[in-house]
């Protein structure tokens, strides 16, 4: 690949107007060339507020641009699968939002689609690309609280609140995200347990509606095992009174914790010898991180640490939690 990576953006709405969108221009080797956006007025305010040179309200356009070579999709999950297919027909590298998509079998399905085209595909679980998570990752391998034994994991929000046409926002429907907002916000969590301690290897989970204020779940409980023996459980609650967000890891010698939503937050040490906080200054996109990860890989200069595997890994203990016994 050329030593400049020119992404195009299909999906220009609300994550990328600061998380993710001014990371293509900012990260070293990258530079956002085009942006697609089904109101094409829309398309356009976002091109020239950004500096993008092209705009469109056709995504196979900008995926046929010749001027495009990867492309980052960030879009409603009902609609990811549909793109990566088409982008990877266009042997572009695909960068895509997370959840990958509305199951475990449509995201399989993504993943060998790539594979059979010969195109990477990467996941925007782009914590783990912050110094404060990789902090954790090393912590805990080098035995900062000695050998790890099981872990905690507690999300709790307020409910979802209409937006002002009365219209619930599409993360809380079905047909847009899949399912409740572990599949948005406590995926998150479950991803970085991945990258922090390894593939979980038995899941059990219960998902019910208890407030019955949407469709969509709004209370999973579950437990698992990692493939290395470390036990872990969690309770997500997305209709509470309060928001509560903490991951518990508990050692031999200690305890580390941290919030997983909160990305400016300090994590915590406890252990015998005393107790240590750790501060961490999160950058002004939190996605560059991990773009700048991605864009190198592609240069033949790194590698990713988050990938359409990694995610796949994440959406299977997603869906046993909310589907208990699905074969996925």
């Amino acid at each position: 690949m050329r030593d400049t990576v020119r992404w195009g953006i299909i999906g220009c709405g609300d994550v990328t107007e600061r998380k993710s969108g001014p990371g293509f221009q900012k990260a070293d080797g990258a530079h956002l060339v085009a942006v697609m956006r089904r109101d094409r007025t829309r398309a356009e305010d976002y091109a020239r507020r950004h500096g993008v040179p092209r705009w469109y309200d056709d995504a196979d356009r900008l995926i046929a641009d010749h001027d495009v070579d990867a492309v980052y999709i960030a879009t409603p999950p009902a609609t990811h699968v549909d793109y990566i297919r088409r982008v990877a027909e266009a042997g572009k590298p695909v960068y895509v939002e997370k959840p990958m998509g509305v199951s475990h079998a449509q995201s399989r399905e993504a993943v060998s689609f790539c594979k059979s085209h010969s195109v990477p595909l990467f996941v925007a679980y782009y914590r783990r690309g912050l110094p404060k998570y990789r902090a954790v990752q090393d912590l805990l391998q080098s035995g900062a609280i000695g050998e790890v034994r099981f872990v905690q994991v507690t999300m709790q929000t307020r409910p979802v609140q209409a937006l002002p046409s009365g219209e619930l926002p599409w993360r809380v429907q079905r047909r847009h995200s899949g399912g409740g907002l572990i599949l948005d916000l406590g995926s998150h969590g479950l991803d970085l347990l991945d990258f922090f301690l390894g593939p979980i290897a038995a899941v059990h989970g219960f998902a019910s509606n208890q407030a019955g204020l949407y469709e969509v779940e709004d209370m999973v409980s579950g437990a698992w095992v990692f493939d290395t023996g470390v036990h872990g459980s969690a309770n997500w609650c997305f209709a509470s009174d309060r928001d509560q967000d903490s991951v518990a890891v508990y050692g031999s010698r200690g305890r580390l914790s941290f919030s997983v939503l909160d990305v400016g937050a300090p994590l915590t040490i406890s252990a015998a010898s005393g107790n240590r906080t750790l501060s961490f200054e999160p950058p002004q996109h939190v996605q560059q991180p991990l773009i700048q990860m991605i864009t190198d890989e592609l240069r033949g200069r790194g590698r990713s640490p988050s990938t359409g595997e990694s995610a796949l890994r994440t959406d299977w203990v997603l869906e046993q939690l909310r589907n208990p016994g699905s074969a996925g």
